[in-house]
């Protein structure tokens, strides 16, 4: 097959979603199949590259910030990509078309597939349903939500990262949706191998957002400041300075590393050395930090909400806290990083559920879907 995905965010710029389409992308490419994405540039990369075999064009969208899209650059990312599309699909003649994000990547898919007749599939990731992050989309569906009902009519097949997920668009537009999380390479170290750090190491990986809630992190950390553990915070966003600033009045500027933003692979790196993820997040879909956690045989300490219901077994491999009980958060933290036992335990069940998320059986179930509206469309 030749398949077209559509992506307003792809590494290195944004977050979750864009890894996880960038690592179906690639198993694809591994399966035998072509690859073409269309994504919004950022200053400093190529307009068009290959890369890992899959054929990259990125247009231009007035992009400011890595790690956020305003409502500006996602309209300018398609009205670009029509003309963009347009010529392409022209060109490279592809068979189907993969949109990641029903807003504002679907809206694009949509405009073409109707020009074309070319079907599309739509693989929604939270942010892109009414409800999903109110914190940040809330004012734009309450005039948007009209206009994106044809994007999810139109679409072949619809997708959800999470359960979670698929419940709220299931609630917003009367359309079958199927659940496939995102994966990750599990290609990890034998089980025996997992040990825990002295002192125990935290890590956080994600956007300086409120949606990530990284403040929290400072403020329940502080709480348990007289136990033995490191925190590393991952990323970057407006937030950045405030939790530098929160964790010099909390007195542990030396317990915590900031390296800023750092690409997929350092993510990677600083994963492989950690024994705990602490996430408390007020809304996730099912974020890809937390499936190559598990890949890394990390315990996860996380809100209950979202996608992390399908990463956390609660008592098992982590807790799943109430998002606003700090004392709550605190107490599970401080039980795994008092009894190394127990945190060993936790990262081996971590261990062993990471192969529920094998981003090679997550790409095969693409490919049937995939295969499945092409051949309906004969």
């Amino acid at each position: 097959m030749r398949i077209f995905v559509i992506i307003h965010e792809f590494p290195p710029i944004g977050g979750g979603g864009g890894r996880a389409a960038y690592d179906i992308c690639k198993n694809l490419v591994a399966s035998g199949h072509e690859v073409i994405v269309l994504t919004a540039h950022f200053r400093g990369l190529p307009y068009e590259e290959n890369r890992d075999g899959i054929r990259l064009i990125r247009i231009s969208s007035f992009r400011k910030e890595s790690f956020s899209a305003s409502f500006m650059t996602m309209l300018a990312f398609v009205l670009a990509g029509l003309w963009a599309g347009l010529r392409l699909i022209r060109i490279d003649r592809p068979d189907i078309i993969h949109t990641h994000f029903a807003v504002p990547s679907g809206a694009l898919a949509w405009a073409l597939s109707l020009l074309t007749g070319i079907p599309y599939i739509l693989t929604a990731h939270l942010g892109d349903v009414p409800g999903g992050v109110p914190e940040k989309t809330e004012k734009w569906f309450r005039w948007l939500k009209p206009f994106t009902y044809p994007i999810w009519k139109r679409a072949k097949k619809i997708i959800a990262v999470s359960e979670h997920t698929r419940q709220l668009a299931l609630q917003q537009y009367s359309v079958n949706v199927e659940v496939i999380p995102n994966g990750a390479e599990v290609k990890h170290l034998n089980i025996n191998k997992v040990k825990v750090n002295t002192p125990p190491r935290l890590v956080f990986a994600g956007r300086f957002v409120p949606q990530k809630n990284p403040l929290a992190i400072v403020q329940i950390l502080s709480q348990i400041k007289d136990l033995n553990w490191n925190c590393s915070m991952l990323g970057d966003g407006p937030l950045f300075e405030g939790v530098i600033n929160e964790i010099a009045k909390a007195d542990m500027t030396e317990r915590f590393h900031l390296p800023g933003w750092v690409t997929p692979e350092d993510v990677l790196d600083h994963f492989s050395k950690c024994d705990i993820l602490f996430m408390p997040s007020l809304s996730e879909g099912l974020p890809v930090i937390g499936v190559q956690a598990l890949a890394n045989g990390l315990a996860i300490v996380a809100s209950n909400i979202g996608g992390f219901f399908d990463l956390v077994d609660n008592e098992k491999n982590g807790y799943l806290v109430n998002v606003n009980n700090h004392a709550a958060f605190a107490g599970v933290l401080q039980k795994l990083i008092s009894n190394p036992k127990l945190l060993l335990q936790f990262r081996e069940a971590s261990l062993n559920k990471s192969n529920e998320f094998d981003i090679q059986k997550i790409a095969n179930q693409y490919i049937s879907i995939l295969q499945g509206v092409l051949l309906n469309e004969l």
